[in-house]
């Protein structure tokens, strides 16, 4: 995903000042889609020279007054050409999946403290889903844009929920290896995936 794409989205669901762009990132799409605020505002004047959104008209003067945007149909237009295409998955780069395969080597010493920091925060963050889900989803709201939104929204449940349980696994599970094993080969030095 892109971050201009990902403004395009939010612009279509609703105009909005690039302040408030920000807020609904750091609320609702940064969930799945990060970016600060620097870059969303970098990208709001990229957008807007590109002819992809405006600025909405005001009756203020534009000193200090908040610009809110609306999506233009060429910005629409490249919002549903992206939407369309064909995209492969991205291959998963977790830095604590690799630091249990530097375990093996090095050894466990302070992994066990924060895997279980690790397991708090995705317990967390699958509750706060799980929060929203209930706030924001309820039974018989089935308009075709409430059931696409559930979907991302039960992909993160669905993310968080195996990251608890195999953070849990991966406590119950967890070795001690002592430092300075000096770089053994195992069998995790194949060529696969392990």
């Amino acid at each position: 995903m892109s971050l201009p794409h990902a403004i395009l989205t939010a612009l279509l669901e609703r105009p909005s000042s690039g302040l408030d762009l920000t807020r609904r990132f750091d609320r609702s799409i940064g969930y799945f889609w990060s970016a600060t605020h620097q870059q969303i505002y970098r990208e709001l004047g990229r957008l807007e020279s590109g002819g992809h959104i405006r600025a909405l008209p005001t009756d203020a003067p534009a000193r200090g007054q908040k610009k809110a945007y609306e999506v233009l149909p060429a910005g629409r237009a490249e919002l549903a050409r992206w939407t369309a295409a064909a995209q492969d998955p991205k291959p998963h780069r977790d830095a604590m999946l690799l630091r249990l395969r530097a375990a093996a080597v090095v050894g466990t010493a302070g992994l066990e403290a924060d895997l279980r920091r690790h397991l708090d925060l995705h317990r967390r963050q699958l509750a706060e889903y799980e929060e929203i889900e209930k706030r924001d989803f309820p039974p018989g709201e089935d308009s075709a844009q409430a059931r696409l939104q559930h979907l991302v929204l039960r992909a993160g449940i669905e993310l968080e929920t195996f990251w608890t349980q195999w953070l849990a696994e991966a406590l119950r599970d967890l070795p001690v290896v002592p430092e300075d094993t000096e770089g053994t080969d195992g069998p995790g030095d194949t060529e696969q995936a392990g």
